[in-house]
């Protein structure tokens, strides 16, 4: 009876709809009432073709700066469940120039307001509006703003978060000044968070084996795992992204798991 009460559900709705993009929303969105998938498995791992084009969609419906406050807070809230402020209160968020270090300063910004107490690396700072105002947000909270890795690293610090060049890393060699960078990275000792893909891997294919790419103990996954993420071999997996709508899961055959509540990531391992 149930299958019968959708089918006539989805019928119905098929008349009435005109376009497809509006027919794909409204039959993921019937199914997902339903308990159903369509084609999707939340084991899927993205390509980097594949997670470029649903990030062009999500673009069509919000901003740049949305996307990069949820996905912030994604971040925010995964380092909070991993690293509690009782024993990790003083994070390292190390920033690059594009949208990963962006994801970065927001992810910073919550700590903050979570009880944490991060410093910031960044060192190259565009000056578009969009980065000029996230920054001034950090400094607006008194968190301090680097220009390069402290010398103290270890010591003046609990975690180190790795916001610098996750999707818009190229093979290649390192440029300054992250050619100083990620050698300090790699050589702490501290636990390492990875945001959406490791600095220094290929999105499809891992870790360049060129000894730029760090080795994360967390990985948080913005959206969906990248196909790199087969390659993780720390401790936890988390997913951020509980703003992608059913129409693009349905689209991209990929499913997210449940969020328990009201959080913003779920563990995967």
């Amino acid at each position: 009876r149930g299958l019968a009460m959708l089918i006539g559900r989805l019928a119905a709705a098929g008349s009435r709809v005109r376009s497809r993009r509006t027919a794909v929303t409204v039959v993921a969105t019937l199914l997902s009432w339903a308990g159903v998938t369509m084609n999707a498995t939340s084991s899927k791992l993205l390509s980097a073709a594949e997670a470029s084009a649903i990030d062009e969609e999500l673009f069509q419906s919000f901003s740049v700066d949305s996307l990069m406050e949820l996905a912030g807070l994604s971040v925010a809230a995964a380092i909070a469940d991993a690293y509690p402020k009782s024993s990790h209160m003083r994070p390292l968020v190390v920033c690059g120039p594009g949208n990963n270090g962006g994801d970065g300063l927001v992810a910073a910004r919550h700590l903050w307001h979570f009880g944490y107490r991060p410093s910031i690396v960044y060192p190259k700072r565009p000056q578009t509006p969009l980065f000029v105002n996230l920054a001034r947000q950090v400094e607006d909270l008194g968190i301090p703003l680097l220009h390069e890795m402290p010398n103290q690293m270890d010591e003046q610090h609990d975690v180190i978060v790795d916001a610098v060049f996750g999707f818009s890393f190229k093979a290649g060699g390192l440029r300054a000044p992250f050619d100083a960078i990620i050698p300090r990275m790699k050589s702490s000792k501290l636990p390492l968070v990875s945001v959406d893909v490791p600095s220094g891997w290929d999105v499809n294919d891992g870790p360049a084996g060129d000894g730029a790419d760090l080795e994360p103990d967390v990985l948080i996954s913005l959206t969906g795992p990248k196909l790199c993420a087969a390659k993780f071999t720390g401790s936890r997996h988390y997913l951020g992204g509980r703003f992608v709508p059913p129409s693009i899961l349905a689209k991209y055959g990929f499913a997210q798991p449940a969020f328990p509540g009201t959080e913003q990531v779920v563990r995967l391992s």
